[in-house]
């Protein structure tokens, strides 16, 4: 069998490229995954997490939630009806006009929506 230290020498950290170099860093994370922090493993934990990160951000994007379903998870999430969300946006009849995609939020909407539900407003100025 073969060491630890014997299979660090084996492996050298180096820019993610191609899909089969991605393959081999997630395999190698996945061995020294819950090393102790400060040690060779831990460090070298830290370093693939990050190039694997980048490299999934250029490669496999994730995209903006859709706006709506964003406020009805949220609202699902906090236990909110749609009477609770017409309090926070202060308009009764149009919450499920705006659930339904017949009326556009508004400015004042998102604001309200952002502070209250703690939805970026990146996601609620999106086009629907």
């Amino acid at each position: 069998m073969i060491s630890k230290r014997t299979l660090r020498e084996f492996w050298e950290i180096k820019a993610i490229k191609t899909e089969q170099d991605y393959n081999q860093a997630l395999e190698r994370l996945e061995d020294i995954f819950h090393a102790e922090i400060y040690t060779p493993d831990g460090d070298e934990a830290e370093v693939l997490s990050i190039l694997i990160e980048k490299y999934e951000e250029e490669h496999y994007p994730i995209g903006m939630p859709d706006l709506i379903e964003a406020i009805k998870f949220r609202m699902e999430q906090l236990e909110m009806k749609q009477k609770d969300l017409a309090e926070v946006v202060e308009i009764t009849s149009r919450v499920s006009e705006i659930l339904n995609r017949k009326r556009k939020l508004t400015l004042s909407m998102i604001r309200k929506l952002s502070t209250t539900l703690h939805i970026p407003t990146e996601v609620l100025v999106q086009e629907y």
